[in-house]
């Protein structure tokens, strides 16, 4: 029941983020006058809908979307007369075209003439498309707070949990099971350290957190430092040879350095933090799933491994709806966390989808929210340029010319999540824990 509850909770959480992010542009559309018609959350058949003014608001049953259907998505071909297009035809591309600006013409009533979309502004465009993308961005900072200001995270501390009895290089850790021998005595080992030690100053400095002990340790190689220990309420003062060993280095964990070395293992606990600490982790992450985002093709060859010939799959790579839920079960079922320690997965879980969802969107190409903004700025562009060079006002940007690339990519995104869903049944990534 644990693991079921665990699915429901990420998977509603999804939805509701779903929801929010049609909720962003919804609520620009309604501000800026565009008749929307539909507002619903997941695709294909309805499991339910609301009719409440000119907005009919529903479920679908498949949960991997949704959207908001606003009339004039699509303008008609500049030079026709005012609610038809022409019937005319270059190619299958342009036929293509042409039927769904027909298509999209047909919802256009008497008296919508400025509630379409593509009449709008090119800033008003730009808000209503922006807003899905902001909304998750924004519940991602939202989540990022909770967790780190309000839940805490585990951080180590100061404290010894565990004192090494030998010198071993990083490289040959894993591959010793006791101290070979002749190894040589670790210099927590040889001055006596505990379990249950509190570092309270290293080398003259007070220490508050145990990074930056790390980071005093691993620059005072081939040195004897002074060093003030907590033990049982009494502070003792020890002076420590520190050697120098291989160890990975602490940006990049493929890269082995030679550094300091005491040869403890610090204490974990859950530790809140406040605003700057909450601007840090989103730049970072940021950072991270943007080019994460720029190596999805390459990561998804990997998941096409995964899926058919049974490789390893990529902890670090994407994960679908259903892969996503399944370790939401996983946390909730989990026998080495605390209630708390939970929460605070589910709420890391939700903040980084919302991340990742809210970037992906951003991306300009059709069908996705990105491929709108980059139609709105190039219209604004357009004008700017008309201004300054006194020339008649192009109107607006033709985004049905883009129609071809909108059907591969929507094409080419129905093939990915297709293969991430199967990929989650047969090799699903597993919560350790």
């Amino acid at each position: 029941m644990g693991w079921l509850a665990g699915v429901l909770i990420l998977f509603f959480g999804l939805l509701a983020s779903i929801a929010l992010h049609e909720l962003g542009h919804f609520s620009f559309a309604k501000l800026f006058g565009v008749r929307t018609t539909q507002f619903m959350v997941g695709f294909g058949p309805t499991m339910w809908s609301r009719r409440k003014g000119e907005t009919e608001y529903g479920v679908k049953w498949i949960p991997l979307g949704g959207y908001i259907r606003m009339i004039g998505m699509l303008p008609p071909r500049k030079g026709d007369a005012p609610g038809k297009v022409r019937q005319i035809s270059t190619g299958p591309w342009q036929g293509l075209i042409e039927s769904a600006r027909g298509a999209a013409l047909e919802e256009v009533r008497p008296g919508d003439e400025d509630r379409v979309f593509y009449a709008k502004k090119w800033w008003q465009k730009l808000l209503i498309m922006f807003g899905g993308p902001a909304m998750n961005l924004l519940l991602s900072v939202v989540f990022f707070s909770i967790l780190l200001m309000g839940l805490g995270t585990i951080q180590q501390q100061p404290v010894i949990q565990q004192v090494s009895d030998c010198i071993v290089p990083a490289s040959q850790a894993a591959k010793v099971g006791s101290c070979p021998a002749g190894a040589t005595p670790t210099p927590a080992k040889q001055v006596g350290l505990r379990p249950g030690d509190r570092i309270v100053s290293y080398d003259g400095r007070g220490i508050s957190d145990y990074k930056g002990l790390q980071r005093l340790i691993r620059d005072s190689g081939g040195r004897t430092v002074p060093m003030v220990v907590r033990r049982d309420g009494r502070d003792l003062a020890l002076n420590v040879p520190i050697t120098r060993n291989s160890m990975y280095d602490l940006k990049d964990q493929d890269k082995i350095v030679n550094v300091g070395f005491l040869g403890i293992t610090p204490t974990s606990a859950l530790e809140r933090q406040g605003p700057g600490a909450v601007a840090r982790t989103m730049g970072d992450l940021t950072a991270h799933t943007a080019g994460a985002l720029l190596r999805m093709p390459q990561k998804m060859v990997g998941i096409w491994n995964a899926a058919f010939s049974g490789k390893e799959r990529d902890p670090n790579g994407p994960v679908g709806v259903v892969g996503v839920s399944r370790i939401g079960g996983d946390v909730a079922a989990s026998h080495t966390l605390t209630g708390t320690e939970k929460v605070a997965y589910f709420v890391m879980l939700l903040g980084s989808l919302n991340l990742a969802v809210g970037l992906f969107n951003l991306v300009p190409l059709l069908p996705l929210d990105g491929g709108h903004i980059a139609g709105a700025l190039l219209e604004a562009l357009k004008k700017a340029f008309a201004r300054v060079f006194r020339r008649p006002d192009p109107g607006y940007v033709d985004v049905a010319k883009a129609l071809p690339v909108t059907y591969v990519m929507a094409a080419v995104l129905v093939v990915m999540g297709g293969l991430l869903i199967y990929a989650d049944l047969v090799n699903p990534i597993r919560f350790n824990g």
